[in-house]
């Protein structure tokens, strides 16, 4: 008896093998991985900075200077400035109508003589539920009697203060039981009692915090003004996710430079994959799970890294930032986010190197031989579209729309990355023009396209930044250049009263100390001091204070914002024009005759007329002064517009010293500005001069060298990367009789072809987007930064051809003594 067995039929190459299959390929890419992770060190390590950088980014976004200082939790604050029984009946319809309220009751300013601003005096209780952030007791205790009081460091240090002492001021004696701060503000020096503690009421700042819309549906006190606080939107942490995508861009240019050069030593492990049946799906995940890998690892590690760091080192920055710093407050989501995209860099760095290794056959896989590159005009046309875009965005941007400027300069970067195949290909056509090892160097680039492209556009991303950085200073150095318009003329100084220039307190001088100092600071110039005095209206709205620099300015009223009351004015420091007193010093100075000035003159100024322009703060807005037009220079902080004492009696208001004018004989260099703020900030003076351009200059150099280094490193890497793929041909050309100056200059050409290409595209994309930028005023171009331009496109390519020549001779004597294969 016998028993007949049907064989099923076996379909070599069918299927995908299912979950199993899968699951091989993966372990076998992690065991490659365990095995080859020193030659992939480069790009975790690449990762790591990437996420770790961005880490400390966000946590510094996170915790910039905000509204926070003045709203704390609220979000709208209402000025009250109404006094006993109308008082209370205008915080009990607020509170009718907006429920909790807190109050902060604000006193009359304490003068500091020789200051042209005050002391704070607030009433505010510590624990307060909108409040209590903008507090915080740093030694002593909470003022709670009558005669107590809480003043800041910086107001102790000022009027010579320490807890435990007495304070006479305004006709009162306060006994100082602790010092104070706000933590979201270092800068604002107050003094605390404790609440319903104030002699005298000048104002009441009552905190809400409702929505908008409830908050305008609500009828408010009459007299009553009010401020809305902005929303803070992670504005900040978006621009730092924009720049770490811009810099994980960076990072994935070279990584699939990396995989490109992995895949190729494994192209024969790929081809006897293939072999053995693996599908192109297989092989991709291969290489996928690679990515995979590296980046998750890397991304984490850098996560890591940049949290623990964060907490080590954030109170560094709280002098920079000018507030206190929780260290444990980091946006979690944009961090998670900036893990995730770094995750995802690698995994993409590696899918076009696995697509275009599982495209081999495989019996060239087998042998070892690259895939023939794909033509470059498919890349050159979408980067050029994409260019054209981005160009276009910026164009629209007018320098004010983030939106169009986000576009415009992530689709210019993409271009500059899709742009330089066409470089590697334009190096292969002209390499017939060069020497024999120049044109093999060359023509091995062009042959190994992908991978020399990747990193062709990672040098161009780098010093087009640097080149993008070195044309904006350009611009800022030569409108510094001009001879009118900014702030002040070229050859004067503005030596301020009140205004504080450095971190740590404020010494207390005499008035008359610091008008020693000004005139110090004037006789090493050899220059002469006008006393500047400004006006100050007494019955000014605190929210308008403007700090005495100067206590009154003219500005130019916005529009009210959407969904805020009709009455409702925005005003805007940048527009403001600074108001002096006429006083015989300051017409002397400018050639005006006192005499020439009509009696019925208000204000001296240079402008047509006042038009949209308002007195603020305290000024009546149905005022019209009578204009006398005098020749005043154009410049926003120095005098051009002039009150007389007709128009200071219609106005109310009275003189207060605020500065004086230093009137050096010639320009004045960035060594005498600087040695001018040294000896002001010693005096507690703060000197206000016209921008040199030096630190423009400065930062211009520090780009450009930062950039070339980077474009260097690179190189360093990418050069490295393809002389170790191409030992085999070294060798045969050692076994052919090459000298060693053959090998070295192999490199050498290698190096200077790629330096060159990349400056050459890097700096054309900027100054095509600079054009773009700067197209209603393309003029300043017209100052291009000489020896910044020439590092980058004369120096960068002669230091890399130099530096692969000097860098060749050790691997060219081991490549000669090792055996052909």
């Amino acid at each position: 008896m016998s028993l007949a067995v049907q064989d099923r039929p076996l379909d070599l190459g069918t299927g995908t093998g299912g979950m199993p299959a899968r699951r091989a390929v993966v372990r076998w890419a992690w065991r490659l991985f365990r095995r080859e992770w020193r030659q992939q060190s480069l790009v975790l390590a690449l990762l790591l900075l990437a996420v770790a950088a961005t880490t400390a980014g966000l946590g510094i976004a996170a915790n910039a200077p905000s509204e926070a200082s003045r709203f704390g939790t609220a979000d709208h604050i209402v000025t009250l400035e109404s006094t006993g029984a109308r008082l209370q009946a205008d915080l009990a319809q607020l509170r009718d109508a907006y429920g909790t309220v807190e109050v902060m009751e604000h006193g009359k300013k304490i003068q500091i003589p020789g200051t042209a601003d005050g002391i704070d005096v607030r009433a505010q209780d510590p624990g307060g539920p909108y409040g209590r952030s903008m507090l915080r007791l740093d030694q002593g205790r909470w003022p709670q009697g009558a005669g107590e009081i809480a003043v800041t460091e910086r107001v102790a240090t000022l009027v010579g203060l320490h807890v435990g002492g007495t304070w006479s001021a305004d006709g009162r004696q306060r006994t100082v039981v602790g010092l104070v701060e706000n933590p979201l503000d270092f800068a604002d020096r107050f003094a605390l009692v404790a609440p319903g503690q104030l002699a005298t009421v000048d104002h009441v700042d009552a905190l809400v915090r409702v929505p908008h819309a409830q908050f305008l549906a609500k009828p408010r006190p009459d007299g009553a003004s009010t401020q809305r606080r902005n929303e803070e939107a992670d504005a900040a942490s978006i621009l730092v996710l924009l720049l770490a995508t811009i810099g994980l861009v960076f990072v994935g240019l070279l990584s699939v430079a990396g995989f490109n050069v992995m895949a190729q030593r494994r192209l024969r492990a790929l081809g006897m994959l293939g072999a053995i049946g693996a599908s192109h799906r297989h092989i991709r995940l291969v290489l996928l799970a690679n990515g995979a890998v590296i980046g998750g690892a890397g991304a984490l590690a850098g996560a890591v890294a940049g949290v623990a760091g964060w907490v080590a080192l954030s109170p560094a920055f709280e002098p920079m930032l000018g507030h206190r710093i929780d260290r444990f407050r980091l946006p979690w989501a944009p961090l998670i986010v900036a893990v995730a995209l770094a995750a995802v860099t690698a995994v993409v760095a590696a899918w076009w190197p696995a697509r275009a290794a599982a495209r081999i056959p495989i019996v060239a896989a087998l042998s070892a031989r690259p895939a023939p590159p794909r033509p470059a005009h498919r890349f050159a046309a979408l980067g050029a579209v994409l260019l054209a875009a981005g160009l276009t965005a910026l164009y629209l941007a007018q320098q004010t729309k983030p939106p169009y400027i986000i576009g415009g300069v992530l689709a210019t970067a993409l271009a500059v990355l899709l742009l330089a195949p066409v470089g590697v290909a334009t190096i292969g056509r002209i390499a017939r023009h060069a020497p024999l090892a120049s044109r093999l160097a060359m023509r091995d680039l062009a042959r190994y396209r992908a991978r020399s492209g990747a990193a062709l556009a990672a040098i161009a991303l780098a010093i087009g930044i640097a080149a993008t950085v070195a044309l904006a200073a350009a611009v800022a150095v030569a409108k510094t250049a001009t001879p009118s318009g900014g702030n002040v003329p070229a050859d004067q100084l503005v030596v301020w009263l009140g205004r504080e220039a450095m971190n740590g307190p404020v010494p207390s001088v005499p008035a008359a100390d610091m008008r020693r100092h000004a005139d110090t600071i004037a006789a090493e110039l050899h220059a002469t001091v006008v006393p500047l005095v400004g006006v100050v209206d007494p019955n000014a709205p605190p929210e308008r204070d403007t700090g005495g620099i100067p206590p009154i300015v003219l500005a130019k009223p916005h529009k009210p914002l959407p969904g805020e009351p009709a009455g409702s004015v925005v005003y805007s420091s940048d527009d403001t024009v600074a108001i002096f007193v006429a006083t015989p010093e300051v017409l002397a100075h400018y050639g005006i005759d006192p005499a020439s000035v009509n009696a019925d003159t208000d204000v001296l100024t240079p402008l047509a007329n006042l038009n949209g322009y308002d007195m603020i703060p305290g000024g009546n807005p149905r005022w019209t002064p009578v204009l006398q037009h005098v020749n005043l220079p154009a410049y926003k902080d120095v005098p051009n517009l002039l009150i007389t004492a007709r128009g200071m009696a219609k106005l109310h208001v009275t003189e207060m010293p605020v500065g004086w004018l230093i009137d050096a004989p010639d320009k004045l260099t960035t060594a005498q500005v600087d040695q001018a703020q040294r000896a002001a900030a010693a005096a507690g003076l703060y000197i206000e001069s016209r921008p040199t351009g030096a630190d423009e200059a400065r930062l211009a150099a520090q780009f450009t060298g930062a950039g070339i280094a980077v474009a260097l490193g690179v190189l360093a890497m990418t050069v490295g990367l393809i002389r170790s793929e191409t030992a085999r041909d070294l060798r045969t050309l050692a076994a052919a009789g090459a000298r060693g100056r053959t090998r070295r200059a192999l490199t050498a050409a290698t190096a200077g072809a790629l330096a060159l290409t990349g400056a050459v595209i890097g700096t054309g994309c900027a100054y095509l987007a600079m054009l773009a930028w700067y197209h209603k005023e393309a003029h300043w171009l017209a100052h291009p930064p000489l020896l910044n331009l020439a590092a980058i496109l004369l120096g960068l390519p002669v230091v890399a051809y130099i530096g692969g020549w000097l860098l060749t001779g050790r691997e060219a004597r081991t490549i000669a003594r090792q055996p052909l294969e």
